[in-house]
């Protein structure tokens, strides 16, 4: 479960005491996400997630984060809304800790992808890129190409303990996706971790976008290369193209993606898989064995950016 800071009933309802949403009916951690403590808070009124940060969060970000979803909710983007207390403050403080409560959305994450979860996606990341045009704040994006290789530094001379030659491999195609990255692509609020699991949905249609915890300004075709690489592969291991020509073909419907962004969507996959590789690689060499949560297989991410080294135009996407 990844609760890593408890909650004690006293505690809970001197916090509660702070805010107008109604007394404490049902409290309970919940066992999904990795970065931060998340509870289930059922009170007389509604139900809400209470989210205590842990330190893998920067503290300075959080009022990008909280701002953000406040923003796209306005605008009638399905995601959690931060709830402010009789001050009208989003974040509070526990054991020293800073935490947040936000609305509870309805709905469950896929376990199994289908082509009508794929169009319903490619539609509502494109309305959330839409809606997210005007938000007034910025940051940016911590995880892009300029820190990818500081962070394989970090893991080099341990990666052949994976696999043999790896670290040469990752040497080799970092110095690649480095030299052909692209720099004047329109730019815009990115999500930076749509996965399965934090998009969730109701009779196969999207209900919300959870997690927003990564969220930055970057290349808005970027975040479509992130799903490429998390929702349009079977197995971890053969691309399935009509699932990725879902998801293109329905955000081409609500923000048309430029000539530009379609060519450099090879390279931008490119770039995702490394960057999810190399986080993983990171924390599977970096993870105690009694830690909480189980490191993700970096092996996965490898055989990704092997499959998009080997596309040679936007067409294999299946989008032209």
């Amino acid at each position: 479960m990844a609760v890593y800071t408890k909650v004690p009933e006293d505690e809970l309802k001197k916090i509660l005491s702070k805010y107008d949403i109604g007394d404490t009916v049902f409290f309970k951690g919940i066992a999904e996400g990795v970065e931060n403590s998340n509870y289930l808070l059922q009170t007389s009124r509604d139900n809400f997630i209470f989210t205590i940060y842990e330190k893998r969060v920067n503290t300075d970000d959080l009022p990008y984060f909280l701002e953000l979803m406040n923003h796209l909710s306005q605008k009638g983007i399905a995601c959690p809304t931060p709830i402010a207390n009789k001050k009208g403050e989003y974040l509070g403080k526990i054991e020293g800790k800073p935490f947040a409560i936000t609305s509870f959305l309805k709905g469950l994450s896929c376990r199994k992808i289908r082509l009508e979860h794929c169009a319903d996606l490619g539609r509502k990341m494109a309305e959330m890129h839409v809606a997210g045009l005007d938000f007034g704040m910025s940051r940016p994006n911590s995880l892009s190409v300029d820190s990818w290789r500081p962070l394989f530094e970090l893991s080099a001379n341990r990666a052949n303990e994976i696999r043999d030659g790896l670290a040469e491999e990752i040497d080799r195609e970092l110095s690649s996706i480095e030299k052909e990255w692209p720099d004047d692509l329109p730019k815009g609020v990115i999500h930076a971790d749509m996965f399965p699991d934090n998009v969730f949905f109701l009779d196969n249609k999207c209900s919300g976008i959870i997690d927003f915890y990564f969220a930055c300004n970057d290349f808005l075709a970027y975040e479509i290369a992130v799903c490429l690489n998390a929702w349009c592969f079977e197995d971890g291991t053969s691309f399935n193209t009509t699932k990725a020509r879902r998801i293109l073909a329905n955000y081409n419907k609500v923000r048309k993606l430029s000539d530009e962004e379609i060519r450099h969507i090879p390279t931008l996959a490119r770039g995702s898989a490394m960057r999810f590789l190399l986080t993983r690689l990171y924390d599977w060499l970096n993870t105690p064995q009694d830690a909480l949560v189980k490191p993700k297989d970096p092996l996965e991410y490898l055989t990704k950016l092997r499959f998009h080294k080997g596309v040679s135009t936007s067409g294999s996407y299946g989008i032209y």
